[in-house]
């Protein structure tokens, strides 16, 4: 069991060792991620506008779908952190397998949808007739290699589960720079063009997972774990993580709103809201790395039979949040005169873009309190009130949104919107922390 420390003082202590020894290569690891689009980005770029834009349909396509199965990151992570404090480290591991598992299937599942109907999606998503087949190309080769970022997701959640994000930092960026080497090889070396592109990244994901699972097999056969799949624990990790994808869609939903109503108010609204999106996504980098943390820590004090150390930690990373999140608010205002031209020489953008910018930096510290009870909720097992929360705040958010445009307002009033959708999230996730009805102890929930 875990023992809380003796002194408040020496209590926030340990706890801030465990959020930075956690936290800090989480979001190294997080930032690494989309660097893979960028650097895609910039070599297809090169090839031709069209080829430019077929990835661009391509890449929106497979960051959705891949998106949708972020709970076997995150389902996971918790599962395995509270065997860990439990003490059964090869039952934490064996749990993690079925994850693995369940990310495989899942996988091949996907493969056989994506294949024949790769012409429809990349149509239905409004690519153009000449950027069309190069979409095509680039999403029918990348789907072979989506059961291994799967597999990625849920390996990740095993070592964050086992309190290590180390590895994954070092496995992101290793596959960030293969990333990179096998796509300008393969794109201008050996002549493929865009499909060169598409296979440069499978390669660099099977290996990131060829990377994982001999992590993971190893840590098995040193603690006894059985490597072979198991009906009944896959089925439990697909149980586990339904209400966790009800979450992500919701949270999906949410952000095609904003992006839906922003295209409604005009050419300038619509490049500046994709500005102050690029910008958002990039300050929730730095907020979930904390939230990871906070998945970890929660399991393992609960596995553990230690409800004071979880609440205490709680308090602690909610703190950390708050403290992030107006370091990020501060930021986003000194930076506006900078940040903004390195999108857009458009002055009318810029003009929009300004005092949308300054909603996001006010709610910045509102983010910080969703992201670390998000993790808390999500580290407890909490899924389904996480899942019945972010129903409840799209049903508000969607007709605030939708009322927007119909009322005359701009994108400032978009990105208000956006913060009663943060606030709203904040509300009901306080009051179920508060609760404490999150707090249940033991190796499983």
């Amino acid at each position: 069991m875990t023992q809380a420390p003796a002194t408040p003082r020496a209590g926030r202590r340990q706890h801030d060792r465990e959020i930075v020894a956690l936290a800090v290569p989480a979001f190294g690891a997080l930032v690494a991620e989309p660097l893979f689009v960028m650097v895609d980005s910039a070599i297809v770029g090169h090839l031709g506008t069209a080829q430019l834009a077929g990835l661009g349909v391509a890449s929106a396509l497979l960051t959705t779908a891949v998106s949708v199965f972020v709970f076997l990151a995150y389902a996971t992570t918790a599962a395995v952190a509270r065997r860990v404090g439990a003490g059964d480290l090869g039952a934490a591991i064996r749990q993690g397998m079925d994850g693995i598992w369940l990310a495989l299937l899942l996988g091949a599942a996907v493969i056989v949808v994506v294949l024949p109907t790769a012409p429809a999606l990349v149509e239905l998503f409004g690519a153009s007739e000449t950027a069309a087949p190069y979409a095509t190309t680039y999403l029918r080769i990348s789907a072979i290699g989506i059961p291994a970022m799967l597999v990625v997701l849920a390996a990740t959640g095993v070592l964050r589960g086992l309190q290590n994000t180390k590895t994954p930092l070092y496995v992101a960026v290793g596959g960030f720079v293969a990333n990179g080497a096998l796509n300008a090889g393969l794109v201008y070396g050996v002549g493929l063009g865009i499909a060169g592109s598409a296979w440069g990244t499978v390669l660099a994901q099977c290996g990131m997972a060829a990377v994982y699972l001999t992590v993971v097999v190893h840590g098995a056969r040193r603690h006894g774990a059985s490597l072979r799949p198991d009906a009944a624990g896959i089925r439990a990790s697909a149980q586990a993580g339904v209400p966790l994808l009800v979450r992500t869609l919701s949270l999906r939903a949410i952000l095609m709103i904003a992006t839906a109503v922003a295209a409604r108010l005009g050419d300038a609204d619509i490049a500046a809201h994709q500005i102050i999106l690029s910008l958002w996504s990039l300050l929730a980098f730095t907020l979930d790395a904390i939230a990871i943390a906070g998945q970890a820590i929660i399991g393992r004090y609960l596995g553990a039979d230690d409800p004071q150390g979880a609440r205490d930690a709680c308090r602690r990373m909610v703190e950390w949040g708050i403290a992030a999140g107006v370091a990020l608010a501060f930021l986003v205002v000194i930076s506006r005169p900078l940040f903004l031209p390195l999108f857009t020489s458009d002055g009318v953008v810029k003009d929009t873009a300004l005092p949308a910018l300054l909603m996001v930096a006010l709610s910045q510290p509102i983010c910080g309190v969703v992201f670390v009870l998000d993790g808390v909720l999500m580290g407890a097992g909490d899924g389904p009130y996480l899942a019945w929360a972010m129903v409840l705040t799209l049903a508000v958010f969607a007709p605030v949104a939708l009322l927007v445009p119909a009322l005359g307002g701009g994108l400032t009033a978009l990105w208000g919107a956006m913060t009663l959708m943060m606030t709203v999230r904040m509300l009901t996730l306080w009051l179920r922390a508060r609760s404490g009805r999150w707090i249940v102890t033991g190796a499983t929930r």
